[in-house]
């Protein structure tokens, strides 16, 4: 490897690293914002994008762990970890989405939650995007891997921000845990990559 490969390399391995400590600092400041939310609104989906963002949380905290070191067996934790956190919301999904359509549990207006939400997904799908070109030119799957794990984030944001908009806007209440169903297939396909797939 060159000097200049390397001082390549080590840019993009900086760019990684603040891309996932944006994603990390975002989401922590998500979960006292979600918390107040969701307890103002009554808001199940709000509480459960609260899980969500814990989720990223500790799949950024794995990226930055993989992207301090080297080794084909920390890479491989790595994505192992993310795989299970993949599992754990699709598992989150499935019981919410059918809790709540099985009580017809209706929450509250949430302008607070819709603001976030829709916020969210906008700068969600910006890291996302940027993980994963900085992750393909460094060649290293974990980032690109948590490149997905952010853009579910974002989509999960949005379906979120629907459900409360129809909510909100037309009483559709069952609208927000009929979108988590779309994103269980999501959640699944990824960790069936991670674990069956070949990197």
């Amino acid at each position: 490897m060159t000097r200049t490969d390397d001082t390549a390399r080590q840019t993009l391995l900086r760019r990684g690293l603040a891309l996932e400590y944006a994603t990390l600092g975002w989401n922590v400041i998500g979960i006292v914002v979600l918390a107040l939310a969701a307890i103002s609104a009554r808001s199940v989906a709000l509480a459960g994008f609260g899980l969500d963002s814990l989720i990223e949380i500790g799949a950024s905290t794995v990226v930055i762990w993989e992207l301090s070191g080297t080794g084909e067996d920390r890479r491989r934790r790595a994505l192992r970890l993310i795989g299970f956190g993949f599992g754990l919301l699709a598992v989150y999904l499935l019981v919410q989405s059918t809790w709540v359509l099985a009580t017809g549990f209706r929450p509250h207006r949430s302008p607070l939650g819709i603001g976030w939400t829709a916020v969210t997904a906008a700068v969600m799908f910006v890291l996302a995007a940027g993980k994963t070109r900085t992750g393909t030119a460094l060649d290293n799957p974990v980032l690109k891997t948590e490149g997905r794990v952010t853009l579910i984030d974002g989509l999960l944001a949005a379906a979120v921000l629907l459900g409360l908009v129809l909510n909100a806007l037309a009483g559709l209440w069952w609208a927000d845990p009929a979108a988590g169903y779309v994103l269980v297939h999501y959640a699944l396909r990824e960790v069936k990559e991670i674990f069956f797939g070949e990197h």
